[in-house]
């Protein structure tokens, strides 16, 4: 992964920012430079607080060594080494400084556990570290600080020096000091640039503080970061395998990056810049002005101070756009995120990608799949209800012609006509019946043979006996696979078998359901067909995918026999639901 780093120009420090002057008081106005005066003032008496601590528990704990309570202290000097590491953290939260916490908290079964752990875990010598140079470092940068306002304040005071000298008297030799006007001017412009000066010594200080903290105070290992990142990953690549709502998808991406990195807030954007998910804290979010090419990230400090690290959001090329926008996440003034960070979040930015497609592709398939459908729905007419109405119509007519001459075949043209539209009206059912996605789930196992059946026999003519008796405990998948089973055999009857009665029949006995179809028809020798025909292997397939079992028996002449034999529903079997089974003879077995 190639990365770029820019830098966009900062409003403080008198920098320039779109050809424009920000102004001498640009860091006098940055919340920053407030809230690392702040951290600075509290830096130097808890560094002194924490020394304290740490030296009296080491000192008194070697001096009372040979006594039983100096290994105590010296544990309990240990346990504070991390202890005031937390409290460290908390008040780097002033700098807006961040550290993520392990998914898990360590458990120890003992003290002698824990005393391995913590002395073999790399962030207690950080901490230590931390803790040693706090109270030097935070008193230099009192020392500094204290020196620019001190001259800030005489400075700016010089108008009060010079209307009251004797309330503050200047004696050089004998002479006693008083500022003329040139000189009260000149040290208030001293006593400005000093206090410009101090805000500028702040921000950089502030940066400088956060930075240490963050190399220093952080809790994350690189193979606790990277546990994370995996994990994140995993998510993401499966909630991107769901393939449901693009606009869900995108926001739990962006929780799951979110949650892994050290970013503050993050954002998929799209080319335009509207916000397609967002997490973490505000923006503002702005696309640089051009995106990074595919596997680079752009990172640069935005124009209120913060870092920005921009990523691309690309599209295979078979999509219909390859720009799906950019992935934007925002770090603290005076941080910026590592390699890996970055490589992690550009992997993100390629699930995002993955959505992105995922969601065309499905558009585009529901737009041919209902194109398909309404070919499909098309034929349907056409073969049954539209000739089922040419029929009726020929028959009406038919009986019109004779009904005077010819009483008798007029009425036989009439039943004829009514057979004809009882027909259509079944097979308008049974084709509304499977234009619903829900109708099997609703209605049942039975009422959708039973449809079909009518179908069946309005159509082709077939005689069918149904015994469909109850219906039976099957699980939604179990009942989808016995529909398409019996639909299938119920298709090759009225295809291949050439039968003139068909005897149709599901039952539930013992835990198992069983759907079965024989025909009269001419057979075939099923070990002439191998593994069998492609319809054949379909039903092996349903069968096998429901957990159950299908048997085809069949001999030239003799007809076919298809039998599917499915578990009952685990819940009905664990509630006692189930019949005793039943042999051919009507006897319990």
């Amino acid at each position: 992964m190639m990365e770029r780093v820019e830098h966009t120009p900062r409003t403080s420090g008198g920098g320039v920012r779109n050809g424009e002057h920000a102004g001498l008081l640009a860091d006098l106005r940055d919340a920053m430079t407030y809230r690392a005066a702040l951290y600075l003032l509290l830096a130097l008496p808890l560094g002194g607080v924490v020394a304290a601590l740490l030296t009296a528990g080491v000192v008194g704990g070697l001096l009372t060594l040979p006594l039983l309570f100096g290994a105590g202290l010296l544990l309990g000097t240990l346990w504070l080494v991390g202890g005031l590491a937390d409290v460290q953290r908390v008040l780097a939260g002033l700098l807006g400084a961040s550290f993520p916490r392990p998914a898990l908290p360590r458990a120890y079964a003992g003290l002698l556990p824990w005393l391995g752990a913590t002395l073999a875990d790399p962030a207690t010598y950080r901490a230590l570290l931390f803790h040693v140079v706090q109270l030097p470092l935070a008193l230099v940068c009192w020392v500094v600080v204290g020196v620019l306002l001190a001259a800030a304040l005489l400075g700016l005071g010089a108008p009060l020096w010079a209307r009251g000298p004797g309330a503050f008297p200047l004696v050089v030799g004998d002479a006693n000091l008083v500022p003329g006007p040139w000189a009260v001017a000149g040290l208030m412009l001293l006593g400005a640039g000093a206090l410009i000066v101090s805000g500028g010594v702040l921000n950089v200080l502030g940066r400088m503080w956060t930075r240490l903290t963050l190399a220093l105070l952080s809790l994350d290992s690189g193979d606790e970061a990277a546990r994370r990142e995996v994990v994140a990953l995993r998510r993401a690549a499966g909630r991107v395998a769901l393939g449901d709502d693009l606009g869900l998808t995108l926001s739990d991406l962006v929780t799951q990056a979110r949650a892994a990195s050290t970013a503050r807030g993050l954002a998929l954007l799209r080319p335009s810049g509207e916000i397609l998910a967002q997490g973490g804290e505000g923006g503002p979010f702005t696309l640089p002005p051009a995106l990074p090419a595919p596997g680079e990230a752009d990172v640069r400090v935005t124009p209120n101070g913060r870092v920005q690290a921009t990523l691309p959001v690309t599209l295979p090329p078979s999509a219909d756009r390859t720009e799906g926008g950019a992935l934007l996440a925002l770090y603290p003034s005076g941080t910026r995120p590592g390699a890996d960070e970055l490589a992690f979040l550009l992997s993100i930015a390629d699930h995002a990608g993955t959505a992105m497609h995922a969601a065309q592709l499905i558009e585009q398939a529901g737009a041919r799949a209902g194109e398909q459908e309404r070919a499909r729905l098309a034929r349907e007419l056409h073969d049954s209800v539209a000739q089922a109405l040419y029929g009726i119509t020929l028959g009406a007519k038919t009986a019109r012609a004779t009904l005077d001459r010819d009483p008798g075949k007029a009425r036989a043209s009439l039943d004829y006509t009514i057979r004809l539209a009882e027909g259509g009206v079944s097979e308008m059912k049974a084709l509304l019946f499977s234009l619903r996605p829900d109708a099997l789930e609703e209605g049942g196992l039975v009422a959708a043979l039973a449809q079909h059946v009518h179908a069946l026999e309005a159509r082709h003519g077939l005689t069918v006996h149904a015994g469909l008796g109850a219906e039976p405990h099957l699980t939604p998948e179990a009942q989808a696979a016995a529909y398409r089973v019996a639909q299938e055999a119920l298709h090759n009857v009225v295809k291949h078998a050439r039968a003139t009665q068909v005897w149709l029949s599901v039952a539930q006995a013992g835990g198992v359901v069983t759907v079965s179809v024989r025909d009269d028809g001419r057979g075939f020798d099923p070990q002439a067909t191998g593994r069998g025909t492609l319809g054949q292997r379909s039903m092996r397939e349903r069968a096998v995918g429901a957990g159950g079992t299908l048997d085809v028996q069949s001999a030239p002449g003799e007809g076919t026999l298809v039998t599917l034999r499915l578990p009952v529903a685990a819940a009905q079997v664990h509630a006692g639901q189930v019949q005793p089974e039943i042999d051919p003879a009507g006897e319990n077995l």
